[in-house]
């Protein structure tokens, strides 16, 4: 998983656009909250139309009932796209900069999941994006054209899922020990003897949560390395011959090739005992009772976007209620999806379709838009993307 949070700060340093790493956090938090904080995505959404104060909650100020702050939140990228355009010479409206910094957030985002998918040999273009968090609907469409991806899913307690996946999760124990031996008849008999006393101490631990001994389940694992290399890939535990098999086949999906001949190392055993943990509640429905239709919006919005060839202008949005929509409601961009947790932006090019249970599925349903020379003028947001 990557998180990125909507208290990520928005500086300018004189030559270019800047996203985080540090962030507002909950207080003051962004300026939209009305506590005096700086600059940072959220407000950049606010900024653009995709989160809007009239369907968001009322908990801000010194008081905590007042709405998102807007107007302070435009005077504030209006400063800031003067001093911008003073350094760059670029025109700069206030739109254009917060999109600007919404395009860098949305490019880290990338970036993090590429490093834990790409980089070790996935093709995420055939995978579905999983979203969740307050704000990750707002990013969900861009992110995944920024990776090729075409349908995102968000599950329908995206808002609060964290802390719904920890009221499910499986109490876990985990214990790991060096080993440092090859991979031989004498280094596997070192490797099951410890993995059996790491799984006795694990099993123990959850004993004492509670758990009851039938309900532990446990997963062993050989982390193995070619000699005289620092990197070692974990794989579930096994005879001498499995081993080789498994780490053969899992470094040429990493590195695309193997050091034939080269002696395997046992660098060290681990051991996760899991816990049977609450039982998850259904989120889906009668999939035959659902009936494919397009319901009419509770509002039309402004809200900036990027339009299909490659510019960026202020569209209006339609803007809906989760909680007023039935399963198969089929939604086109540009939209809004608000719900009390959360808020889903539906780009232009993609659609949305409420699922039985109430999960938010995502499709791109026409083609991106052809990407543009950026010639060779500064820019600000492109010295930070590239």
């Amino acid at each position: 998983t990557v998180a990125a949070g909507g208290g990520s700060l928005l500086q300018f340093d004189g030559a270019r656009l800047r996203v985080g790493p540090a962030s507002a956090g909950a207080n003051p938090g962004p300026a939209s909250y009305r506590r005096g904080g700086p600059l940072a995505v959220t407000d950049a959404n606010v900024m653009l139309g995709r989160i809007q104060p009239d369907h968001f909650p009322r908990v801000f100020g010194p008081q905590a009932d007042q709405p998102l702050d807007r107007d302070g939140v435009a005077a504030r990228f209006t400063a800031l796209a003067a001093e911008v355009q003073a350094a760059s010479g670029r025109p700069t409206s206030a739109e254009s900069l917060a999109e600007g910094f919404r395009r860098i957030a949305v490019q880290n985002m990338a970036g993090a999941i590429k490093r834990i998918s790409v980089a070790r040999g996935y093709d995420v273009t055939g995978y579905t994006l999983q979203c969740f968090g307050g704000a990750g609907g707002q990013h969900a469409c861009d992110v995944a054209d920024a990776l090729g991806m075409t349908r995102v899913f968000i599950h329908p307690l995206a808002g609060v899922l964290s802390a719904y996946g920890m009221g499910l999760a499986d109490p876990m124990a985990m214990r790991e020990a060096s080993i440092e031996l090859p991979l031989a008849a004498e280094g596997l008999a070192a490797a099951t003897a410890r993995l059996d006393e790491l799984a006795a101490a694990a099993a123990a631990e959850l004993v004492e949560q509670g758990v009851a001994p039938g309900r532990i389940a446990q997963r062993r694992r050989v982390h193995l390395r070619y000699q005289g290399t620092d990197t070692a890939l974990v794989l579930p535990d096994g005879d001498e011959a499995t081993l080789r098999a498994a780490f053969d086949a899992a470094y040429r999906q990493r590195f695309a090739f193997l050091m034939a001949g080269k002696p395997l190392v046992i660098e060290a055993v681990s051991v996760e005992a899991v816990g049977g943990g609450e039982e998850e509640i259904a989120a889906g429905g009668d999939e035959a009772a659902v009936v494919p239709h397009r319901p009419a919006p509770a509002a039309a919005v402004p809200m900036y976007c990027l339009k299909d060839d490659g510019t960026s202008a202020w569209l209006a949005a339609a803007l809906h209620r989760h909680e007023s929509l039935a399963p198969g409601a089929t939604i086109d961009g540009p939209a809004i999806v608000a719900e009390k947790n959360a808020t889903t932006v539906v780009e232009p090019g993609w659609q949305a379709v409420l699922a039985p249970g109430g999960a938010i599925e995502l499709k791109r349903v026409r083609p991106r838009a052809a990407q543009r020379a950026i010639g060779t003028t500064v820019d600000p947001v492109m010295l930070e993307v590239f």
